[in-house]
């Protein structure tokens, strides 16, 4: 009786299973005539919108042919011309990241040691402008020198220049016609003996008795102290005798660092300018 019993539990289950089969079919079935029909009528009410705003759209097309064709030709004039100018502002912006890597690179200063040197940010600029004339001509006019072992800072010019300053000093009555040994001395006694400003404001005009070696020297500390580099660097270049063979490795590295920051400088104003030309606005 047990075993009959569970024969006839498995065989109503399986009917039950069969049943339920047949029921989830018909629902089956009559979901997705369902779904097919609203797919159908959302597909029909799109289709008539579609065709009536195509209409429309005919319409108003037809109506202002005339005026859409002058806008059409205005509108391919304007591509052109934004294409030109999108042309024009990739250079420029490529122009202003090569010189802005230059200028990168004059930061890579030591304290008593030149910079890296400049060749290869040079070769990227004139890479970057090689249809444009006047950055060719600015890249050019870098020093070689510049190029090859880089430029020093003004902040180690600046260091540099209190220890020539010192020697210039030192051998201040030494020139052409005095050059003894006990001119030597004597120039040396005075440097220590005389005590002057150790910097002065220099005057509008230099008059002759301005020239003298210690007022230069004091001349130039003022400026140089005032970040006037170019300056200092004319005061410099005024010295005469001795004073002038001390300072003169020192104003060499000054007039190449004032040069090519300058030639940096005008590449910078420039590429800002050409970036600013090729702004669009919004």
């Amino acid at each position: 009786m047990e075993a009959e019993m569970r024969t006839q539990l498995r065989r109503q289950a399986a009917a039950h299973t069969d049943h339920l089969r047949d029921v989830l079919k018909v629902q089956e079935q009559e979901l997705r005539e369902e779904a097919q029909e609203i797919l159908n009528s959302k597909m029909m009410e799109q289709e008539t919108h579609y065709r009536r705003l195509t209409q429309e759209q005919l319409d108003t097309f037809t109506l202002d042919m005339n005026a859409a064709y002058a806008r059409l030709k205005g509108i391919e004039e304007a591509i052109d011309s934004h294409v030109i100018a999108e042309e024009e502002a990739r250079k420029a912006h490529q122009l202003w990241l090569s010189v802005e890597a230059l200028n990168y690179t004059l930061k890579s200063a030591g304290a008593d040691s030149p910079t890296e040197p400049l060749e290869g940010a040079v070769r990227a600029i004139k890479e970057s402008c090689a249809e444009n004339e006047f950055a060719q001509a600015l890249a050019i006019a870098i020093p070689e020198e510049s190029l090859n072992r880089g430029i020093y800072s003004e902040a180690s010019l600046r260091a540099r220049f209190y220890d020539i300053r010192r020697l210039a000093r030192r051998v201040a009555l030494i020139d052409e016609t005095r050059n003894s040994l006990y001119q030597y001395f004597l120039s040396y006694l005075q440097s220590v003996l005389l005590f002057e400003r150790d910097q002065e404001a220099p005057p509008a005009k230099l008059a002759p008795e301005d020239l003298d070696t210690f007022k230069l020297l004091a001349y130039a500390t003022y400026s140089i102290e005032r970040g006037d580099l170019e300056l200092a660097a004319k005061f410099v270049n005024q010295l005469r005798g001795e004073s002038q063979r001390v300072a003169q490795d020192w104003l060499k590295e000054a007039r190449l660092t004032l040069e090519t920051k300058q030639v940096i400088s005008l590449l910078s104003a420039y590429a800002n300018a050409v970036g600013l030309g090729t702004t669009q606005a919004p």
